[in-house]
């Protein structure tokens, strides 16, 4: 695997903005994909960081980015009213990143940025290549009537989820209902032990998860690692 560099970026000529970090390969394959974080996190939370690293080193182009309501607000969960607005920042990253890659672009997010990443391609399906998911919520922690699950009839994009056996959003159990109401390709990726964070929490690392995602990603949307 070959080395990539890091550097800031910015598309300041739309609205939501873009803003986060561009891994740019050594040798790029041509393929593009956008992460994005959860709630209560940002673009350098360090399970993006590892992600972003392991694809970069693959030849992958890899943007992390920060959603709009965390440009605006340096910490604390998005509010009610922003989620569409966070959407539109996630479109926009996507044709900025048009601009950089002439292959396949994908999309994954943590969390509340990956509910959102959904949200967006089951509203405009052709949008991305496949979606990432990791640790969908599901519903919130012991309240597992909340199903979280209303636009997964419409989603078409192919979308590999990767939860934690002891995640409080939802179980596996809840996950595999939850999937077959998906019409695309689907695949769960269980990560025995882990919880909502996948093992990333404070200064722990989960060093092999990063690359056990990626060769799951590669393997089931047919690409070369």
């Amino acid at each position: 695997m070959s080395p990539s560099s890091i550097r800031e970026f910015g598309e300041t000529s739309v609205d939501p903005l873009v803003r986060g970090f561009l891994h740019a390969p050594e040798t790029p394959n041509q393929a593009g994909i956008i992460l994005t974080h959860g709630a209560g996190g940002n673009s350098q939370a360090p399970l993006l960081r590892a992600l972003a690293d392991t694809f970069a080193a693959a030849g992958f182009t890899v943007l992390r980015c920060d959603l709009p309501y965390r440009q605006a607000r340096s910490f604390g969960p998005p509010g009610p009213g922003d989620a569409a607005r966070d959407r539109g920042g996630l479109k926009n990253a996507l044709a900025a990143m048009r601009k950089t890659i002439s292959g396949r672009l994908f999309l994954g997010g943590h969390s509340y940025g990956g509910r959102q990443a959904s949200m967006l391609c089951a509203e405009e399906p052709d949008l991305v290549s496949a979606l990432l998911l990791l640790s969908y919520p599901l519903h919130p922690p012991r309240k597992p009537e909340q199903q979280r699950t209303q636009h997964l009839p419409d989603l078409r994009t192919p979308t590999l989820f990767v939860h934690g056996t002891r995640d409080p959003f939802g179980s596996i159990a809840e996950m595999e209902r939850a999937l077959k109401m998906i019409p695309a390709k689907t695949k769960l990726m269980t990560i025995e032990g882990a919880g909502h964070d996948l093992g990333f929490k404070g200064k722990a690392r989960q060093e092999e998860l990063p690359r056990l995602i990626f060769s799951e990603f590669t393997k089931f949307f047919g690409l070369s690692s």
